[in-house]
């Protein structure tokens, strides 16, 4: 089935926008595209960043050539294409084209369906409402309860991975994010903003993470679940354990948790990570929208904070807090400051109480993903990378001072754990090579490439015994911990296009983040473009890449590519020749396959298709040939990209959320077809002659 997608709602201001459903805005994150962004610092962009810096210190190119990762590689899971025949779409397979994207490219499409290259087969590993704990009933849409979903597979599933299961072969625990929930296709005659008890403690239910052992089937890329005691949810009411300088402090104690160091459940899970000593990393994003009353807040020092964050009254969408007080501003203001963490958890142990680590601060984290120094003097040293999803936001990076040790020994593994509590946290700002050539169009400079250098400035550091030190003159250590962000703004951080997915690649240790769009660069007063965000109004997001001195402060950047129509001039794929690409817009989630080719997953296609996944080449005369493998069904975005040997694997999250359409008029019917809800849901693709991907 093909239906026309509703691509901007109603109103002329939203012209030119990605092609997110305006419904799927309210529910995932207060309709930010609709608000002011909350970074009103006045901090420089690149032009005067780089003047200044010519008086003050030349920044140092980097030296990071050598170091790679070590250990498992993080394959992370967060706006196409035109209908009518564009470069991509040919029906015949390359036999030139590098390693691993060797397949038929998907066409831009609009279909109810996920499409997939000849030659591929696909199958459903899970879906909401599944059974995941023993015990759980199978999932009836019509007589949804609170206990059944809390045993069930969450609402809109993101970042997904695979980390094996010890000592029992072929057999994974899938670890997956539950973002957000939208109420209006969970439960038919449902009332915006009037949510009934029942309702929202579903919905608290649907959220969270989800632990599931899978088992892969021979000769097949099909992913089974076992329903056993290995599995386990994590839901908003999870209690989770608080470290770092924020744990104990003032700004995160509350009625319930008086020490305040335990924080019940969380919410807005966006991406993730894997890390070499088996956990999961999942990043806590789009928390703001659950939380009402902000403006009955009376405070000037808590409102401004509540305002840096996004908090606001009509970004309450899910109204929580009518029957849950910890969710009411009014009531509990410090309530807000225990999310925004990224929170680690440990699926080897079911009974393991997860971590929310401080130490790598409170932002809106799309993800959290690992590098680990593998030669030279600071061989084991871990770094973890981390993109502010809002525009206008930063990019992140934590240098741990403990090392990592190998191997599954439960000391090693003691070890492990406490990585991320001890070390460094840095936020980054960029310098352009020709930043007087950037006039915001999205020309190229006369170099034929966007390039500069960018330097770390460190914001806190904790040490082994736990004592930490800001360095962010006025803040202290709780304070930077906290409210990261405004430490970031005093540093001087560059303002970025809403930095999402930032992955380091497991070969050279280049590290890539998705800039997914930002409409407001440039307008009204707002940052005006600059070297590594090129564009005004900048609706197709682009992708940088990033040289680092991993455990240093210096690195060289470029843009790898710059998204949208390759027929219009302000788009750039590496260098190479547009005319044989597949159109990419607002890219989202990163990951690498075993060829060391860049995927990445699109959220809002502004270029009237289906969002898709895409292999991208990284060197020599076929980088940034981008070629498209999948598009996810109509209303749909594509995450949790996982790039194995002989399985690709995609969460396909909010299927069917398009405006005017709900659970009492359905827009998809996927996956389950005929007249059925729309659930979202993880899904293999392998090739059906067993051969690995692309090759």
């Amino acid at each position: 089935m093909r239906i026309p997608l509703q691509l901007f709602a109603p109103s002329g201001e939203d012209v030119g926008r990605s092609a997110r459903a305006h419904v799927t805005c309210r529910y995932k994150c207060g309709d930010a595209c609709r608000q002011q962004p909350g970074n009103t610092s006045d901090n420089p962009y690149f032009r005067d960043v780089l003047r200044a810096s010519a008086s003050r210190r030349a920044v140092l190119r980097s030296s990071a050539g050598a170091a790679v990762a070590l250990g498992a590689t993080s394959l992370l899971a967060a706006c196409g294409s035109q209908d009518s025949d564009t470069a991509g779409s040919s029906s015949a397979v390359d036999h030139t084209a590098p390693a691993g994207m060797n397949f038929d490219p998907v066409s831009p499409n609009t279909e109810d369906a996920l499409v997939i290259p000849g030659g591929y087969q696909q199958k459903t590993v899970i879906r909401w409402g599944d059974p995941v704990i023993p015990g759980a009933p199978e999932f009836d849409f019509a007589n949804q309860t609170p206990e059944a979903q809390a045993k069930q597979f969450g609402y809109n599933n993101d970042f997904a991975g695979l980390i094996p299961v010890d000592g029992v072969p072929n057999h994974h625990y899938l670890v997956c994010n539950q973002e957000y929930t939208t109420e209006e296709f969970m439960f038919t005659g449902y009332q915006p903003k009037e949510p009934t008890e029942q309702q929202a403690l579903i919905s608290m239910a649907a959220h969270g993470i989800t632990v599931v052992e899978v088992a892969a089937t021979p000769g097949t890329g099909a992913l089974t679940p076992v329903v056993g005691q290995r599995n386990r949810r994590i839901t908003a009411s999870t209690p989770i354990h608080l470290t770092g300088p924020a744990a104990g402090s003032e700004f995160v104690r509350t009625t319930a948790d008086p020490a305040g160091t335990t924080v019940l459940g969380t919410i807005a899970n966006c991406s993730g990570g894997l890390t070499p000593w088996g956990t999961m990393l999942s990043g806590e994003e789009n928390y703001n929208n659950y939380f009402g009353n902000a403006s009955a807040v009376t405070d000037t020092a808590t409102k401004d904070r509540l305002d840096r964050y996004s908090f606001a009254d009509d970004a309450d969408y899910h109204q929580w807090g009518r029957f849950d007080q910890r969710f009411d501003l009014a009531t509990e203001p410090n309530e807000a400051n225990r999310f925004g963490y990224v929170v680690e958890v440990d699926p080897h142990d079911p009974s393991s109480i997860p971590v929310k680590h401080s130490a790598l601060g409170r932002l809106k984290h799309e993800s959290a993903t690992i590098h680990v120094v593998s030669s030279g003097p600071d061989t084991g040293t871990v770094v973890a990378y981390s993109g502010d999803d809002e525009r206008f936001e930063y990019i992140y990076k934590f240098v741990s001072s403990r090392r990592m040790k190998t191997g599954l020994s439960s000391t090693a593994r003691t070890h492990n754990l406490g990585i991320l509590d001890e070390g460094t946290l840095y936020v980054a700002s960029f310098t352009g090579n020709e930043p007087d050539a950037i006039d915001g169009s999205g020309k190229l400079p006369p170099s034929g490439s966007f390039a500069g250098r960018g330097e770390w400035h460190p914001l806190l550091t904790v040490d082994a015994d736990g004592t930490a030190r800001s360095h962010v003159d006025g803040m202290s250590p709780a304070e930077v911990a906290v409210f990261t962000r405004v430490a970031a703004d005093k540093a001087g951080a560059t303002k970025m296009d809403r930095p999402e997915d930032i992955e380091p690649h497991p070969r050279t240790g280049k590290v890539y983040c998705a800039l997914t769009n930002n409409d407001k660069r440039g307008t009204d007063g707002k940052a005006a473009a600059d070297s590594a965000n090129p564009r005004n109004e900048n609706k197709n997001g682009q992708i940088i890449e990033i040289t680092d001195n991993h455990t240093g402060t210096d690195f060289t950047w470029d843009l790898l590519l710059v998204c949208g129509d390759p027929a219009e001039a302000d788009t750039y794929y590496g260098g190479f020749d547009k005319a044989k690409v597949s159109p990419i817009s607002c890219p989202d989630n990163v990951a690498f396959d075993p060829h060391g080719n860049l995927w990445i997953s699109t959220d809002g296609n502004a270029l009237d298709s289906n969002d898709g996944l895409f292999a991208v080449a990284l060197d020599g005369a076929h980088r940034g040939e981008t070629k498209q493998f999948l598009t996810v069904p109509m209303g749909a975005e594509t995450c949790g990209p996982i790039i194995d040997r002989d399985r690709v694997m995609v969460c396909v999250q909010h299927p069917g959320e398009l405006d005017d359409h709900s659970a009492d008029n359905p827009a998809s019917h996927w996956p389950d077809g005929g007249t059925s809800q729309p659930r979202p849901a993880v899904v293999a693709v392998w090739r059906e002659s067993g051969s690995p991907i692309g090759v």
